[in-house]
């Protein structure tokens, strides 16, 4: 058997995977939407129930939550909040975060001065609500008692900026309800964190008791274009119940979360980023989605409900929550919560791309270039494997040795395929040749390999993180292709090294290998195709160690 086959086989199983992954994506079967999953407003015992986007309080405890009827629009501002790593806006109405750029984080190289943008009400419906509703108590009216993300929300100025030398910004907002309840909408903002704190402190100047629960979502619409085929990543819905759960936003309709959960979070990430609400662990809050718009312009939902608090008259009760927007730094979010940073998704192989980061963050923290960690990392990888490949070349090396003993074979037998198969398996035995022996090392390295992969596509500390010369970001496609041209030259290298197949049609199959592989790394992240080229300088140098010790041996025998 021609151990060169089963190469061929994982080669092109290499690629088939990476081209189904993207092909599931964006063309795989999508959920129908189930029956009645659009959001309507109902009637309830004749007392309309709140807007859609507004969730109940529960009916065992409030008939309704308030109804809160948005003023004329010439009441509504917008809040500009400025700090060094975020530019925000908040609408007075609701007290929404509507906008939200990274001014430390360009869209791209070409263009330094333009932030990626997050949250963006205007073009994907993205915003981050909050709210409070009123649980009823017999005997009291609780219509209009607690502002939701209707309500219209009192302002000082129009703009705030974090000044030099000033670590802590806060921004609050104030509503009252005509029988005197006070709530305070604070914001708080601090130097370098994308982490933002945000506090419902209601005030109870009524006569009556006060109780409600606050709420958090994160609204989006229509799932975005992808950017790249090859650099596809997963955009929708996640969160911790207990394990980290991910919804695609065209699921949404189909399947719908309501479930309580004591800490956790709900997010909703993009490639390199997220919004998030954190609460705190000790607290218990229902988890929800719904879809509401229409099939043509959806508007996804996932939000959580808080448990109910209380303020007597004349006592003031504090909702307190925080809100992630920003990067998927994972030692940072590992921080806020347990399992906020599994929202950096590696997949399958997260047992492997795991540590591959590991090491690699910790090479870049000695060398301080991740061009240079990523040739030391495959240094410490080949390594790692060397003896599984001086098995594999040593068998290459024998096979090719006798290559003229088999062709001599192949001229005696000629069709007779089985003679032909029992007298190639004598001649292995004899020469003590493992004719499976090359597949090994690369049986184990595609695992790597795709961890590594992933790992070079989600993190972003590897986001335009320059290298040399013309590479400027290594988590996109070589704008040149002159890395994968050099690494299809060591494909055909390789190649030359290895026994040539005795089948013509496999000898024309292995010599397109190296092409095909080339066209295909054309369009991965340039890290990607850094790491296999000097993987290939590598095992080009060790087999050819190997394969001419073994050559000057079978000549002085």
């Amino acid at each position: 058997m021609d151990n060169l086959r089963p190469v061929l086989y994982l080669s092109m199983l290499l690629v088939l995977f990476l081209i189904w992954q993207a092909w599931n994506r964006d063309y795989g079967p999508q959920p129908v939407a189930a029956p009645g999953a659009q959001e309507q407003v109902m009637e309830r015992d004749g007392v309309p129930a709140p807007p859609a986007d507004v969730p109940d309080a529960p009916v065992s405890e409030a008939m309704d939550a308030p109804i809160e009827v948005a003023p004329a629009e010439p009441d509504r501002r917008r809040i500009r909040v400025v700090t060094d790593v975020l530019d925000i806006e908040i609408d007075t109405r609701g007290g929404d975060l509507v906008r939200a750029d990274l001014p430390t984080y360009p869209v791209s190289l070409r263009t330094p001065d333009q932030p990626i943008r997050l949250l963006d009400e205007r073009i994907r419906q993205y915003v981050a609500q909050s709210g409070l509703i009123h649980d009823r108590v017999p005997g009291i009216s609780g219509e209009g008692r607690a502002p939701s993300h209707h309500a219209i929300f009192q302002a000082e100025r129009d703009e705030y900026r974090l000044a030099d030398g000033q670590n802590e910004l806060r921004v609050p907002l104030t509503w009252t309800s005509e029988d005197g309840v006070q709530v305070t909408k604070t914001y708080t903002f601090r130097r370098g964190d994308f982490l933002i704190h945000v506090d419902h402190a209601v005030r109870n100047n009524s006569d009556q008791p006060w109780v409600g629960r606050q709420y958090r979502q994160i609204r989006h619409g229509s799932t975005p274009s992808r950017e790249s085929w090859f650099l596809y990543t997963f955009t929708g819905v996640a969160y911790h119940d207990g394990r980290y759960e991910k919804l695609s936003l065209e699921d949404m309709a189909g399947r719908s979360l309501d479930k309580d959960v004591q800490g956790g979070w709900i997010s909703i990430i993009q490639h390199y980023f997220l919004t998030a609400w954190v609460p705190f662990e000790h607290e218990i809050n229902q988890f929800y989605t719904r879809v509401l718009g229409t099939p043509a312009r959806p508007e996804h939902i996932i939000g959580m409900r808080s448990e109910p608090q209380t303020a007597a008259p004349g006592e003031e009760t504090v909702f307190t929550s925080r809100f992630w927007v920003g990067p998927k730094e994972q030692a940072a979010l590992k921080a806020i919560q347990p399992g906020l940073e599994l929202t950096v998704d590696y997949g399958m192989l997260s047992f492997l791309a795991k540590p591959l980061f590991w090491v690699l963050d910790w090479i870049h923290n000695v060398v301080g270039n991740w061009g240079w960690a990523i040739i030391i990392l495959t240094i410490l990888i080949k390594l790692v494997f060397y003896k599984l490949s001086e098995t594999s070349y040593r068998s290459m090396a024998k096979m090719r040795a006798v290559q003229p003993k088999m062709m001599q074979l192949k001229d005696r037998y000629g069709d007779d395929k089985q003679r032909m198969n029992q007298a190639l398996m004598e001649l292995y035995k004899k020469e003590k040749i493992n004719p499976l022996g090359g597949c090994l090392p690369i049986l184990v390295q595609i695992p790597v390999f795709i961890a590594l992969y992933w790992v070079l596509l989600e993190s972003v500390e590897l986001r335009q993180a320059p290298w040399i010369l013309w590479i400027q970001d290594l988590s996109v496609r070589d704008p040149y292709f002159i890395l994968p041209i050099l690494m299809g030259l060591t494909m055909i290298a390789q190649y030359k090294l290895n026994p040539a197949p005795m089948d013509p049609i496999q000898q024309k199959l292995m010599m397109a290998l190296p092409f095909v592989f080339t066209v295909f790394f054309a369009f991965f992240p340039a890290g990607l195709v850094l790491y296999w080229f000097v993987n290939n300088l590598l095992s080009i140098a060790q087999q050819w160690y190997i394969t001419r010790n073994i050559e000057k041996a079978g000549k002085k025998g």
